[in-house]
């Protein structure tokens, strides 16, 4: 099928949302709104609200569809990305510092250097030319600081390059490790196992990316899963194992880890106040369970 579309003017972009069905109680701020958010990311928002219209081909909206309340979705989500990436900012930040402290006082300085460390020798290698791409790559004093004093060992330490590592590469440094004990050593920081971390930094990998990209959040079906920890029986007890690829559970996580990293957080109260603000949001959509607000997880601090 030949594509041939052509593209609408703000005006004919509105006047087809309203013939679709969709309620404009203020055209002049719909319109105002299309100018800055296109009509192709707003249909992220409003994309479960389609039906099939009387005519081969078209859409046509629920009754009720309202303006409106698409901006406030996407204001919603919008938020959302936000908090989620302060969140996962605290978590890589302290993963990354787990790293470098557990290895090196274990193993030495360079220790991400010695093969015999990790499962997979390819793998390795393939952190290694990453993580030179990295170094080769950036500008930071202490890069620049450690070349102009240091010529043995080429790398810097641990706790150098663990500063100029992505959170997906530190994500494939973690799961290499060779030794279990390592990685539980890491883990117990946050009071989980370490398989817990090892997935969960796999899946906020993909979360950040999310985020980072500006895209749609809040209804997302994950294609990467975090892994539902069996203990602490408190964090447990708060998971909606059925809606695994849903961002509640995700939302769980980051705030008994938010609460581990820096404890006293108000992270989770402002997740609470978020949603208190935005009281249409469908939270099944986003996997909540019905009574989450009652389990003991979220009614005391988190």
């Amino acid at each position: 099928m030949k594509f041939d579309k052509p593209a609408l003017s703000l005006p004919q972009q509105l006047d087809l949302l309203i013939r679709r069905g969709m309620t404009v109680r203020d055209r002049d701020r719909a319109l105002h709104a299309l100018s800055h958010i296109s009509y192709y990311r707003l249909r992220a928002y409003w994309l479960s609200e389609e039906i099939p219209a009387t005519t081969s081909g078209d859409h046509a909206f629920r009754r009720g569809v309202d303006f409106d309340n698409i901006l406030d979705l996407y204001s919603f989500d919008r938020k959302l990305r936000l908090l989620v990436m302060d969140a996962i900012e605290r978590v890589e930040v302290s993963l990354r510092t787990r790293w470098a402290y557990v290895l090196g006082t274990q193993y030495g300085a360079h220790a991400y250097e010695d093969p015999a460390l990790f499962r997979s020798a390819d793998l390795h290698q393939k952190c290694l030319a990453s993580l030179d791409s990295e170094l080769n790559r950036s500008h930071e004093t202490f890069i620049r600081h450690y070349r102009q004093t240091y010529t043995d060992p080429r790398r810097p330490p641990l706790w150098v390059v663990c500063e100029v590592l992505s959170f997906g590469q530190l994500s494939m440094w973690f799961a290499n490790l060779a030794r279990g004990a390592d990685r539980q050593r890491m883990a117990d920081a946050y009071g989980v196992d370490e398989q817990i971390i090892k997935s969960f930094a796999h899946h906020l990998t993909y979360v950040r990316n999310v985020c980072a990209h500006h895209s749609r959040l809040w209804n997302r079906e994950m294609t990467i899963a975090a892994k539902l920890a069996r203990k602490p029986n408190r964090l447990r007890d708060a998971f909606n194992p059925g809606s695994p690829n849903r961002i509640y559970n995700t939302l769980v996580l980051l705030a008994h880890f938010v609460n581990r990293v820096s404890p006293g957080s108000a992270w989770h109260q402002h997740l609470r106040t978020l949603l208190a603000e935005h009281r249409t949001i469908d939270l099944s959509a986003m996997g909540f369970p019905t009574d989450w607000a009652q389990r003991d997880f979220w009614t005391q601090a988190a």
